[in-house]
C-alpha cells in the first residue's frame, strides 16, 4: 500500500510494517508522506489497523509527535496493538461510532538456549515499559496501572477509551469495516472481530493463509512483533527481484531515449540532467529539449584553446570509461598514458556528449 496524504488526510489502514496480506504501511512510507505534505501543515490521520511490528509503530508515533502542525487522530474502526501506540500521537484522538482500541504486551519469538530466551524476555519487558510510558503519558494514568492493563489485553469501546484517557471524544460517524488481520491471536478479542478473521481467512498460520483472498508474505528478518509470530514466503522475494529487474530495464530505456533523441543534439548538458538527475519521462524530456535553445560555441568552450590541444571526443570518452590516466598506486604524479606531464588540456563538453550519444546509439 502506498501511503499518501490527500486533502490533508493520512490513511493508515492495514498491517503496521511490511504487509502480510497486501494491506499495510511502513514507517518510511509515513515519513515520506509527511515530508511531502509539509511538517508545519495540519494533518488528519485516519487509523484502521490490528497492529503489527512494534519498531514501525513507535517510529510512526515519533514522526507524528514531531510533526509541527496539528495532528488529529481518528480511529475509523480498530486501533489495536502497535496501531494504538500510533494513535497516542494525536493532539486530538477521536473514536468513531463502533470503533475499538486495544492495548497489550508486545510479543516475539526466540531460538536458542535458555540464556537466549532470557535475553528475548528482557527485551520484550523493556519494550513493554516503553509502550506503557507512552500510554500513561497520554491517558494520565500511572505506569503501573497501564502495565497491568497491557498484561490483561484490554479492549475499549470509544466511550471506554475516552473515559480512561486514551481518546478525547467520540464521533457519531459510523465506523468502517476492520482491515485484514488475524484478530484471533489476541486474548479477549470481541467476537465480531474473531468471526470476521475466520470468515475472511486472515491467519498467521501457513495452512490457513492460502485461504485469504489478499494473502501476501511479510518480512523475513526476525523482528519483535506486537501481533505474534509470522512466517516469510519465498514468493515475495522472487516477485520483488522481478520487479526490480523490470524497473532497471525501464530506467535504462528511458535514459537511452533521452540521450539519443535528435532534440538532445546541441543540448547535451540539459539532456544529461534530465536523464540522470530527474525522473522526467522520456516524452516530456524530449519536449523540454525541443523548447530549449542549443548551446553556443562559447558556452561549450569550443573556442577556448587551439585545435592541436583538443583531445578527440571519441578517444576521450573511451579513456574516461576505462578510467585511463587516473591516479594509480606507483604512478608518477603528472604523468599519464600519453606521456604528457602536468599539462592541462581544454575539453569540449559538447563534443564529448555527442560522442557519448553516438556510442549509445551503436550499443
Amino acid at each position: 500500500m502506498s501511503v499518501t496524504i490527500s486533502n490533508g488526510e493520512l490513511l493508515l489502514y492495514g498491517f503496521v510494517g511490511e504487509s502480510y496480506w497486501g494491506e499495510g504501511f511502513t514507517a518510511l512510507e509515513v515519513q515520506e508522506a509527511l515530508t511531502e505534505h509539509g511538517w508545519s501543515n495540519d494533518v488528519t490521520v485516519r487509523v484502521n489497523s490490528g497492529g503489527g511490528y512494534i519498531d514501525d509503530g513507535i517510529a510512526i508515533y515519533n514522526a507524528l509527535t514531531a510533526h509541527k502542525g496539528q495532528v488529529t487522530m481518528i480511529v475509523d474502526a480498530v486501533a489495536a496493538s502497535a496501531a494504538s501506540v500510533i494513535a497516542m500521537a494525536g493532539d486530538e484522538i477521536v473514536m468513531r461510532s463502533g470503533a475499538m482500541m486495544m492495548i497489550h504486551d508486545p510479543a516475539g519469538y526466540a531460538f536458542g538456549t535458555a540464556e537466549d530466551h532470557e535475553k528475548s524476555r528482557a527485551l520484550l519487558d523493556k519494550q513493554a515499559d516503553q509502550m506503557a510510558s507512552i500510554y500513561a503519558d497520554r491517558s494520565g494514568q500511572a505506569v503501573e496501572e497501564v502495565r497491568q492493563a497491557m498484561k490483561d489485553t484490554t479492549w475499549m469501546t470509544g466511550d471506554e477509551a475516552v473515559e480512561q484517557g486514551y481518546a478525547d471524544r467520540t464521533d457519531k460517524v459510523r465506523s468502517l469495516a476492520a482491515t485484514a488481520f488475524d484478530y484471533r491471536i489476541f486474548s479477549d478479542t470481541p467476537r465480531k472481530l474473531v468471526a470476521l478473521a475466520s470468515r475472511k481467512g486472515w491467519s498467521f498460520d501457513d495452512d490457513d493463509r492460502s485461504k485469504a483472498a489478499t494473502a501476501a508474505p511479510t518480512r523475513q528478518s526476525k523482528e519483535t512483533s506486537m501481533a505474534g509470530n509470522t512466517a516469510a514466503d519465498d514468493t515475495t522475494a522472487a516477485e520483488r527481484a522481478t520487479a526490480k529487474s523490470e524497473g532497471a530495464s525501464e530506467a535504462k530505456a528511458r535514459i537511452k531515449a533521452i540521450m539519443t533523441c535528435e532534440e538532445a543534439e546541441g543540448r547535451e548538458g540539459l539532456a544529461e540532467h534530465l536523464a540522470y538527475d530527474t525522473e522526467t519521462s522520456s516524452a516530456d524530456a524530449v519536449k523540454m529539449l525541443a523548447a530549449a535553445p542549443k548551446a553556443t560555441a562559447s558556452a561549450t568552450g569550443e573556442a577556448a584553446s587551439p585545435a592541436n590541444d583538443d583531445p578527440k571526443p571519441a578517444e576521450f570518452e573511451r579513456r574516461r570509461l576505462a578510467a585511463a590516466g587516473q591516479a594509480a598506486p606507483g604512478q608518477v604524479k603528472g604523468s599519464g598514458e600519453d606521456g604528457q606531464s602536468g599539462r592541462r588540456t581544454a575539453l569540449k563538453p559538447g563534443a564529448i556528449y555527442a560522442a557519448r550519444r553516438d556510442a549509445q546509439k551503436k550499443g
